[in-house]
């Protein structure tokens, strides 16, 4: 069986530097059509959420677009949304139940590669109907996805941020989106010209994707991560990679700022932990961590 993490692995450095994009919500608008038009209702009906679809939607949203949890991988993002509900006085009035998902859990817990893949070999090893249920879902996600969502560009400023660091950096796309979703929305702008590899869910998270790409092979003030969520920015402090924030509702902004600045602060070795400490102020007040109904 062919190891999903080799490319990365065995990528040799071209450049001095390595640059780590996320994709869905920070080079793409795609976050809002995603999880609006194909994860949610998807989860209502493969979850029996239906008397209080409003709830899910809400909680779903709240943990996908628009929290610190932004960015997450879907099972652990799907786990979130039933324990929000759960706790929900709205809900709970409803009598409504809500799955606990123990097994779905519990490989989360022991599974890094959380992509189907390897919850279809869990499955054949475990025919646990929660985990069936679970795959049956996130498949339906999938097909979602590729009927509905295309067409969408980039975000401004990105073509041009590529073209211009891929002169002097090594760039991989990092992301917790399936790599075949990945590919095809990265071909489609003819985007893959600039990139080395382009490392989904499959690959594992999105730590091993910066430790497989970096470890060994750059400078530590020599790697660097792009993306608009907090899992981002964890996954860069892991190996003591800089970060670079796309903040959600501003992204022109943030791609035209690492455009024109950041990119050449980071070039010069000029990006400081002062810089950096001022674009992660502003990045941090956006995603809360409390719901909306319950301040």
């Amino acid at each position: 069986m062919a190891d999903p993490q080799a490319e990365l692995r065995n990528m040799k450095p071209k450049h001095d530097f390595l640059i780590a994009i996320d994709s869905d919500g920070c080079a793409f608008d795609t976050m809002e059509i995603k999880h609006k038009e194909c994860f949610i209702p998807n989860i209502i009906k493969y979850w029996n959420l239906q008397p209080v679809s409003k709830h899910a939607r809400e909680a779903a949203e709240f943990v996908n677009l628009y929290s610190k949890w932004r960015g997450i991988n879907r099972f652990p993002a799907l786990i979130k949304v039933f324990d929000l509900l759960r706790e929900r006085v709205e809900v709970q009035k409803r009598r409504v139940e809500i799955p606990v998902a123990q097994p779905l859990r519990d490989w989360i817990v022991k599974e890094t590669k959380l992509g189907n893949p390897a919850l279809k070999t869990e499955v054949e090893k475990n025919s646990n109907p929660i985990l069936e249920q679970a795959l049956e879902w996130s498949e339906a996600v999938n097909a979602t996805v590729a009927n509905m969502v295309h067409g969408v560009p980039p975000f401004p400023f990105v073509c041009e941020s590529l073209e211009k660091i891929s002169q002097w950096a090594d760039i991989i796309v990092c992301s917790a989106t399936p790599c075949e979703a990945l590919q095809r929305e990265w071909e489609e702008h003819d985007m893959t010209k600039y990139v080395r590899v382009i490392a989904g869910q499959e690959i594992g998270s999105k730590k091993e994707h910066i430790n497989l790409a970096s470890n060994g092979k750059y400078s530590e003030d020599h790697v660097l991560m792009i993306g608009d969520a907090p899992d981002d920015m964890k996954a860069a402090k892991t190996y003591n990679a800089h970060f670079f924030p796309i903040n959600p509702s501003k992204e022109e902004e943030s791609w035209e700022l690492f455009c024109k600045e950041g990119s050449d602060k980071f070039l010069n070795g000029e990006y400081t932990v002062e810089y950096e400490s001022t674009l992660l102020e502003e990045f941090e007040k956006l995603l809360p961590e409390s719901p909306p109904w319950k301040r």
